[in-house]
Formats: structure tokens, C-alpha cells, sequence
């Protein structure tokens, strides 16, 4: 006799285990990587130079307006020797300001974006007072990112 309700056996199939990657994959990726930080990064670590410059500029046209502002109530620029200190506190030095104005022309001097201070000139080479950076690299003159910007580029 043949029992009907009989089965054959069935095989239950091993679930695979994930693989990892292989050595070969894994080297691909990193290419892969390399390729796209070679093209990138150049061209980000650019751009963080420009913003500074920009800010630079922007700080400088800030300054040279309080400046106006304090000739218009003052009737000069300040001194080589007061500085563009005289426009965050009154000067003591002479001339004292008679019409300064209360709080003052900036509520703090900026430092230039590669943290130096910026530069005032009274006289000026190129007008009646300059305002300037010494840029990137704190000296005097320079090239592309270590050139001078100043109030003459405005």
C-alpha cells in the first residue's frame, strides 16, 4: 500500500548571510573619491579666499563711512595719531573733537578677516586718508591673495 498523504521530504533552503564587500569594490569606491575631492576641493579652498577679500571690502566701506560721518560733525578726519580708534571712543589727543558723537561712529573695530588690524593712513598716498588691509599675509604689497585692499579699490 501506498500511503497517499505521504510527501516527499523537502529541503529547506540556508538563508545566505550577507556578504561584505570584496577588496576590489572597496578599492573602486576610494578611487571613485579620490577623483571628486581632486576636482573639488581646489575649488572650494578658492572661494573661502574670495569671501574674505569680499568681507575685507565690505568691512572697509563700513569704516569709510563712520569716518565720513565723523568729519561731517567734526569737520576733519581723525589724526594719524588718533587713529580709527576715534571712532569707537573719544580722543583725547589733539584736535579733540568738539561735535563727537555720543556711542560713537562703530560700536567695535573690526579686525580684517585674517585677524589684523586694519590700516589708517592720514594723509593718505592716493587721497586725503586710506583705509587698508595688508591682506593675506600681513605685509605690505603682494600678489592675488596677499595684495593690500584698501580704500582706493572701493
Amino acid at each position: 500500500m501506498i500511503n497517499s498523504s505521504a510527501h516527499p521530504p523537502y529541503r529547506i533552503k540556508p538563508r545566505h548571510q550577507p556578504r561584505g564587500f570584496t577588496l576590489i569594490e572597496i578599492m573602486v569606491v576610494i578611487v571613485i573619491l579620490g577623483i571628486l575631492a581632486a576636482l573639488v576641493v581646489p575649488k572650494v579652498v578658492g572661494r573661502a579666499d574670495d569671501a574674505r577679500v569680499t568681507a575685507a571690502r565690505q568691512d572697509i566701506a563700513q569704516i569709510m563711512q563712520a569716518l565720513n560721518l565723523y568729519r561731517l560733525d567734526n569737520g576733519r578726519y581723525p589724526t594719524q595719531e588718533q587713529g580709527l580708534q576715534a571712532l569707537v571712543s573719544k580722543p583725547s589727543a589733539a584736535p579733540v573733537p568738539t561735535s563727537w558723537r555720543s556711542g560713537g561712529y562703530l560700536s567695535k573695530m573690526p579686525n580684517d578677516p585674517w585677524k589684523n588690524p586694519y590700516q589708517y593712513a592720514n594723509p593718505g598716498l592716493r587721497h586725503d586718508m586710506e583705509v587698508y588691509s595688508l591682506g593675506a599675509d600681513g605685509k605690505p604689497g603682494g600678489n592675488e591673495f596677499d595684495a593690500d585692499i584698501g580704500s582706493w579699490d572701493l
